[in-house]
């Protein structure tokens, strides 16, 4: 077996023992599936991944901790437990050194938390979100339809930016928008099931009048999990929706509000390393 594959068997393996089993890492079980020493183990994982396997195992720990404060009404001392901790002052320390805020302050809705993805070898990213309240907005702009067969989405979404771009489209929306901080909005409408086929709009907040062939979808008060992307698009935006489909929209406890799902493109070069761009999921808070 290759290191690659004993690797991902290990972290398959952590997030298990993280996440179902709740239950500490066994450095010999994970000696076994290595078979090397766990010591050795920890040198070729350092090596490869630019992270200690201890730091990797801390950053997913608090990762996950974050989702708890953020959606459930555990208290900190039964999450700090959760999560291996001795005390809950450790784990506040742990979390205010990870996020930058405390756990009590990350259950406020302007806190902004890191999160270190489960790792898919050989790359590894890392996100901050928030939950923001919002209220309602209109927008305006163009819409195509588009197949998700094959993920055939990830091509055609950006030839529909292409396009946009090319027949003057994009211009007009950056002279109607009214929002601050401008940008522009890539809106996911309505699926179909039968024909598995999504709508996509690419679209901007504006008062002003609609323009001819224009269409406009309007957004009502809501609640949003939004989720900071950097880097050139499209790369950024869709490592960002890989990240949340493999993870964070699995296991997240929010119910999924009736609005469009969101992604929100800044003014600026959309080819710069820090450039950025959103994802903005709609959610329904518990009560």
């Amino acid at each position: 077996m290759e290191w690659n594959e004993k690797l991902q068997i290990i972290i398959d393996y952590v997030e298990n023992h993280l996440q179902r089993k709740e239950e500490s890492i066994n450095k010999e079980e994970i000696s076994k599936i290595a078979e090397c020493s766990f010591g050795f183990f920890q040198k070729v994982f350092s090596y490869m991944n630019g992270i200690s396997f201890a730091e990797y195992i801390r950053s997913r720990k608090l990762t996950l901790a974050g989702y708890d404060l953020k959606s459930t009404d555990l208290k900190v001392i039964d999450i700090s437990y959760k999560y291996g901790y001795d005390s809950p002052t450790s784990f506040t320390k742990a979390f205010q050194l990870f996020h930058g805020v405390s756990p009590r302050e990350a259950r406020s809705q302007e806190a902004v938390l890191k999160a270190v993805p489960k790792m898919q070898i050989s790359e590894c990213r890392e996100y901050s979100w928030r939950l923001e309240q919002k209220a309602g907005f209109r927008l305006v702009g163009k819409s195509t339809l588009v197949s998700c067969e094959n993920n055939l989405h990830f091509k055609k979404i950006p030839e529909f930016w292409n396009e946009c771009q090319r027949s003057g489209i994009f211009s007009e929306l950056i002279s109607i928008d009214t929002a601050n901080p401008k940008g522009i909005f890539g809106v996911f409408g309505s699926y179909d099931e039968q024909l598995n086929e999504i709508s996509y709009s690419i679209m901007t907040i504006s008062d002003q009048e609609l323009l001819q062939g224009f269409t406009e979808i309007h957004i009502p008060d809501a609640t949003w999990a939004i989720f900071d992307c950097k880097g050139p698009v499209p790369g950024a935006i869709q490592k960002g929706w890989q990240y949340l489909n493999e993870e964070w929209l699995v296991k997240y406890p929010f119910q999924h509000a009736r609005c469009p799902e969101l992604e929100w493109y800044s003014s600026g070069n959309a080819y710069d390393s820090g450039y950025l761009s959103q994802i903005w999921i709609p959610i329904t808070e518990e009560e």
